[in-house]
């Protein structure tokens, strides 16, 4: 219920000043499914990087956040079909809006890892494109308005918001409901935010072009970002069952090897293999 709040009123206050708007998208529509394919629902070919995985919202291989409308060869994710494209409303966030702003930034972000402040100031320079943050599903935060009854925030946007509503949750249940204000309003207060790489954009555009829009809260002063550890080169990943399973692991062998091997082979700065 906090989170729905929060959510809720931030997505209210981006509408009122401009940085939320409405517009007809073609969606992608599996055939099969009867349902539209949002994001994770469809697959195929980064146009970008050309890995034959990339999701809807975004690829793993370069990291490059995009729409399901610019996958090539898509194809539904529950049943394999070809999806066929529907026009549907949705609300967009003005990126486009904050991009000089970002810039301007992100730049002087001399403490921020080399990889972070790269990609971030390459994705920037590329050119922000405004992005859809309602989905046509039946699950998530509701859309706070009349007529919308049908479509949901999408995890895209209202996930970051978690940062602030589990502070002001953390605040209430301490019994001091403004205890959040020092971490979020300070001019003392720094905030670091520990992702993978493939979290950067989210945290560094997304998340901050989100809180600039707002007004009055506090921008990310670090975001320290590991790349990716790999088995035979391929990224660890528990949805397709590429990954070193703690339980089996720690069934055979003791903790500190591994504790060791994860310290000197962190991939801090490029990808590294566990073997």
């Amino acid at each position: 219920e906090n989170h729905t709040e929060v959510v809720q009123d931030l997505f209210l206050t981006l509408l009122e000043k401009g940085y939320i708007y409405k517009a007809k998208v073609s969606q992608p529509y599996c055939p099969q499914c009867n349902r539209f394919l949002p994001d994770r629902y469809i697959e195929g070919t980064c146009p970008f990087c050309g890995s034959a995985g990339a999701r809807g919202d975004q690829c793993d291989e370069c990291g490059k956040p995009m729409n399901p409308a610019e996958l090539l060869n898509p194809r539904c994710r529950l049943c394999a079909a070809a999806p066929v494209f529907e026009e549907s409303e949705h609300f967009f966030l003005k990126l486009s809006a904050f991009q000089k702003k970002l810039l301007e930034w992100v730049k002087p972000k001399s403490h921020w890892r080399k990889n972070v402040l790269n990609f971030t100031t390459r994705y920037l320079e590329d050119g922000l494109k405004d992005r859809a943050i309602t989905r046509d599903i039946d699950w998530g935060v509701p859309v706070p308005l009349e007529g919308y009854e049908n479509k949901r925030i999408y995890v895209w946007f209202e996930a970051v918001i978690g940062y602030l509503s589990a502070s002001k949750e953390w605040a209430k249940s301490g019994g001091d409901g403004e205890g959040w204000r020092p971490f979020w309003e300070g001019d003392d207060s720094k905030s670091y935010y520990f992702i993978g790489k493939d979290n950067i954009p989210f945290h560094t555009i997304i998340w901050p072009a989100m809180l600039m829009g707002y007004g009055g809260l506090n921008l990310p002063y670090d975001v320290p970002s590991n790349e990716f550890l790999t088995i035979e080169g391929r990224k660890l990943s528990t949805s397709h069952n590429w990954a070193v399973w703690l339980p089996d692991y720690l069934s055979r062998y003791a903790p500190d090897p591994l504790r060791y091997l994860l310290s000197i082979n962190m991939p801090e700065s490029g990808d590294t293999d566990f073997s």
